[in-house]
């Protein structure tokens, strides 16, 4: 092995000055990092007479390898030996623990080295040099096999280390650069969900749009929304990921060490949380990396916000967490702006109900009265049997008419906080409220233990479909006529017990183009519970209309992070 004061000089006599100058010139003028990469090893190479060159980037946090460039290697040969050096091992993981010029007659005689992948080339000579700008370790250029057999030189050194400085340059440019984009991404994330937010909708669609925007600016494999639950502790109350979640509903005790630190307001970092000792159950051991933040305002906690990757994946570094810490600030602030524009829109609706109402009872009521008097007294009036027959029905149909005006006023008039607990009032609640806009009543049916059966999320979620398919009957079929069911008797498709909902209309279908968000919506809720929803033929004439169906499976859901 050659040390760095024992290595013969360069028989030259000095650097190629000329083609240093030049191969400087060209490195410049690449923008992008890997291209600025990979014409520094080719630049490294043909100065020192080497048959191979690479440059290792080193992570932010200074633990292993983000970048690898390679010089001299066919992509064929690249492909058989597999995978690239991470820099936790041998040679390269050494010169980023103990940065500092090495140059090696044989790499064999360095203990450091820990040999060669299978395919790799043979290599024997070595020059490794730090990249480093203002005192940062950003990464090592190293050359491998000079071509004349011999050691790499002093002029080798001289020139190896002026494109090192240059790499680093570029290097450091490119990490300014990419961390400018992506200050630039999580500020226009927060500006979408501020934009979404205030555009209207329920609060389930308000929390899912922090969840999925969440998981797009950290790269995470889900974002979950979490809210505090009645009985202390927090529910995941929304959830974005690439498959169906059944995490929905779940309730994470205020025993959890990591909940307690949430609901005070501090902001939990977890390196692995599949070997966290915080984390109690399978469910935070499926993921790795986590970021979990506190959703909080000047009122106070308004929930908590967790970004998890998946085991293995990458680290969240320190300006990620800056980042996110921002981005949970806004979107705290977003949801706490669009619940007050709800509330102002929610209170509208109440005062324009309670015009309604009083509509209802002191003018339509009133005259309905009236003419059933008036046709009472015809009838009494009348010899001809079939015409007090006649009249008789149609004072009977006002009575009936009458009566589901006054439940409809009834409907009209109770707010939310009066909402009943059991469900199947609930469901007679919306459908007498949807029997206003509709001009007629939904006919209704229910089988089972509705009411003891069901628990309150799916119940809360039924709920929220049922309102949804009303809407969309409403709005786009032209029904004349509307069949609800509510089956606590269902069996899903896995096998177990569940409730089904199905509204069924007579109306013109679902068109083959157009929007389909109400029922992607029925889907996704479903889905979530672990259930499903899709829609059918409805009662008209040879199916027409549309049938929706939603189920979900029902009982508790507990657990612990």
């Amino acid at each position: 092995m050659a040390s760095e004061a024992s290595a013969s000089p360069d028989p030259d006599g000095g650097p190629d000055v000329p083609r240093l100058l030049e191969a400087m010139r060209a490195v410049g003028a690449e923008l992008e990092l890997h291209a600025a990469l990979d014409r520094i090893c080719e630049t490294s190479a043909a100065l020192t007479d080497a048959r191979y060159a690479a440059i290792g980037v080193v992570e932010q946090d200074g633990e292993g390898l983000v970048n690898f460039a390679y010089h001299g290697i066919d992509e064929e040969t690249a492909r058989r030996i597999g995978r690239l050096p991470d820099g936790h091992r041998g040679l390269l993981g050494a010169l980023i623990q103990d940065p500092g010029p090495v140059r090696l007659t044989h790499l064999d005689e360095d203990g450091r080295s820990c040999g060669f992948p299978d395919h790799h080339p043979p290599m024997r000579s070595f020059l490794g040099v730090p990249i480093c700008v203002q005192g940062e370790i950003f990464g090592n250029l190293y050359l491998a096999e000079k071509r004349d057999g011999g050691p790499f030189g002093d002029n080798d050194l001289d020139m190896v280390r002026v494109l090192a400085a240059e790499a680093g340059i570029a290097i450091g440019n490119a990490r300014l650069y990419e961390a400018a984009q992506q200050r630039e991404r999580w500020i226009d994330g927060s500006v979408a969900v501020t934009t979404a937010l205030l555009a209207g909708g329920d609060a389930e669609d308000a929390l899912q749009v922090v969840a999925e925007q969440a998981r797009r600016l950290s790269h995470a494999a889900a974002g979950i929304v979490l809210l505090p639950a009645d009985e202390g502790g927090l529910e995941i109350t929304a959830v974005a990921k690439d498959r169906p979640s059944q995490a929905l509903g779940v309730v994470i005790p205020p025993e959890s060490e990591l909940v307690a630190e949430l609901l005070g307001g501090k902001a939990v970092f977890l390196d692995d949380a599949a070997t966290d000792p915080r984390i109690l159950t399978d469910f935070g051991r499926e993921y790795g990396p986590m970021m979990m933040l506190p959703l909080q305002s000047e009122s106070g906690l308004l929930g908590a916000l967790v970004t998890p990757r998946e085991r293995g994946g990458r680290p969240f570094t320190e300006a990620e967490h800056d980042l996110a810490a921002h981005f949970a600030s806004q979107a705290a602030l977003a949801l706490m702006m669009a619940e007050a524009q709800r509330d102002r829109e929610r209170l509208a609706v109440y005062e324009d109900r309670d015009r309604i109402a009083r509509d209802l009872h002191d003018l339509v009521i009133q005259r309905l009265f009236a003419t059933g008097m008036m046709l009472e007294s015809a009838q009494r009036c009348s010899g001809v049997p079939e015409v007090r027959e006649g009249v008789g029905k149609a004072v009977d149909e006002l009575d009936v008419t009458i009566q589901e005006i006054r439940t409809a006023i009834f409907a009209l008039q109770q707010g939310p906080a009066e909402a009943p607990s059991g469900l199947r009032t609930r469901v007679l609640r919306e459908i007498n409220t949807a029997a206003v806009p509709l001009g007629f009543k939904p006919v209704h049916h229910f089988v089972g233990p509705v009411d003891t059966a069901v628990d309150e999320l799916t119940g809360k979620n039924l709920i929220a479909a049922l309102r949804e398919a009303l809407s969309n009957a409403f709005r786009h079929s032209g029904a004349s006529r509307i069949d609800v069911a509510v089956d606590a008797t269902a069996t899903l498709r896995d096998g177990r017990r569940g409730v089904r909902l199905s509204v069924a209309d007579d109306g013109v279908g679902i068109p083959d183009s157009g929007r389909r968000s109400g029922l992607t919506n029925l889907k996704r809720r479903a889905e979530a519970l672990g259930g499903d929803s899709w829609y059918g033929p409805g009662l008209g004439e040879d199916g027409g209309g549309t049938t929706v169906v939603w189920q979900a499976p029902y009982g508790p859901r507990t657990g612990s992070l």
